[in-house]
C-alpha cells in the first residue's frame, strides 16, 4: 500500500482560481478591488522572496499589491505610524509584516497594532481570540490551508481523532482550534509529550509542525491516517555534491507513505497553501468590511 499523495501545488492553483474569479465578480458588481499591503523592514534575503512571490500572486488574483520597504534601522514610531495610515486607507483591506522583525522591535506591540479586521496573518490578541472562543476571525494562513486539504481530501472531519504536533502560536494552537471547530477529537502533542510514538498511532488525522527534520517516522502512523506535514527543514545531501542541501519535512516520507492513506510532501505540499489562504484571507476581509457575501469554501 502507498500513501495517496495530497498536491499543494494543484490545490493552491484551484484556491487562487475560486479567489480570482470572486474578484473579478465584485469589481464588476460593486466596483471593489481587494487590496493587500505588505510591509518589510530589512534585507532578510528569505523575507525579500517572500515578499516577492506574494505581490506576484496578488497581482495575478486581480487585487492591488501595496509593497512598503523600510530600512533595517527604521523606528518602530515610523512602522506604527504606517501601520496607522494602512489601518484608515479605505483601498487596504489586509495587512501584512513579514516577520522576522529587526531585533530592536518589538514584534507583539507591531502586530497587535494591525486592524485586527485587516489581519490577514491572523496573529493579532483579537483574532487569536475570537478563533479560540469559535467566532469568525482572521485564520493563520498555514493552518487554514492545512484544514482546505484535509477537507478536500476527507469530507467531513467530524468525529476523527487528530493529533498535532508542535504547540507553536503561528500553527500549532491555531490548527488544534480549527480542527476542533470540525468536531475532530484533538490532542496537542510536543516535544515533552510522553509516549509520543503511542499518542500519533492512534491518530486518523497527524499534523506535524515542529521543525525538526523527518522526526516522525512511518512506525508512528496509523495505518491509513492523513498526514500534514507542515514541516520545511534544509538538511544536508552529499548524494547532490558535496556543499548541496535538499528540503525534507518533519515526518520521514518514505517511511510514512508506505503507511499512511495521504499524505503531502516537501516541498510542494503545505507551503504552496500559505500564500494562497493569504490571498483567500485578503478576499475575506475585503468581502467583510464591505457588507458582501463571503467567498465559499475559502474561510474556516
Amino acid at each position: 500500500m502507498s500513501a495517496q499523495i495530497i498536491d499543494g501545488k494543484a490545490f493552491a492553483a484551484t484556491v487562487r482560481e475560486k479567489v480570482a474569479a470572486h474578484v473579478t465578480r465584485i469589481k464588476d458588481e460593486n466596483g471593489i478591488t481587494p487590496g493587500l499591503a505588505v510591509v518589510l523592514v530589512g534585507e532578510d534575503p528569505a523575507s525579500q522572496v517572500y515578499v516577492r512571490s506574494k505581490g506576484k500572486q496578488t497581482i495575478e488574483v486581480g487585487m492591488n499589491s501595496y509593497e512598503h520597504k523600510l530600512d533595517a534601522d527604521t523606528s518602530e514610531a515610523t512602522l506604527l505610524a504606517l501601520i496607522d495610515k494602512l489601518n484608515n486607507d479605505p483601498e487596504v483591506h489586509g495587512i501584512l509584516v513579514q516577520l522576522p522583525l529587526p531585533g530592536h522591535l518589538n514584534e507583539d506591540l507591531v502586530i497587535n497594532s494591525i486592524d485586527p479586521a485587516k489581519d490577514v496573518d491572523g496573529f493579532h490578541i483579537s483574532n487569536v481570540g475570537l478563533l479560540g472562543t469559535g467566532q469568525k476571525s482572521m485564520v493563520p494562513c498555514t493552518p487554514l490551508g492545512c484544514l482546505m486539504m484535509l477537507r478536500g481530501h476527507l469530507g467531513s472531519l467530524s468525529g476523527l481523532d487528530a493529533v498535532v504536533i508542535g504547540r507553536s502560536n503561528i500553527v500549532g494552537k491555531p490548527m488544534a482550534q480549527l480542527l476542533l471547530g470540525d468536531s475532530c477529537t484533538v490532542t496537542i502533542a510536543h516535544s515533552r509529550t510522553k509516549d509520543l510514538p503511542d499518542v500519533v498511532r492512534r491518530a486518523d488525522i497527524v499534523v506535524a509542525a515542529v521543525g525538526r527534520a523527518e522526526m516522525v517516522p512511518g512506525d508512528w502512523i496509523k495505518p491509513g491516517a492523513t498526514v500534514i506535514d507542515v514541516g520545511i527543514n534544509r538538511i544536508d545531501a552529499p548524494e547532490k555534491g558535496e556543499g548541496k542541501t535538499r528540503l525534507v519535512g518533519d515526518v520521514h516520507f518514505d517511511s510514512a507513505a508506505k503507511v499512511a492513506g495521504a499524505i503531502t510532501p516537501v516541498p510542494g505540499g503545505v507551503g504552496p497553501m500559505t500564500i494562497a489562504c493569504l490571498l483567500a484571507n485578503t478576499l475575506t476581509a475585503c468581502c467583510r468590511a464591505n457588507g458582501l457575501v463571503e467567498p465559499e469554501g475559502l474561510t474556516a
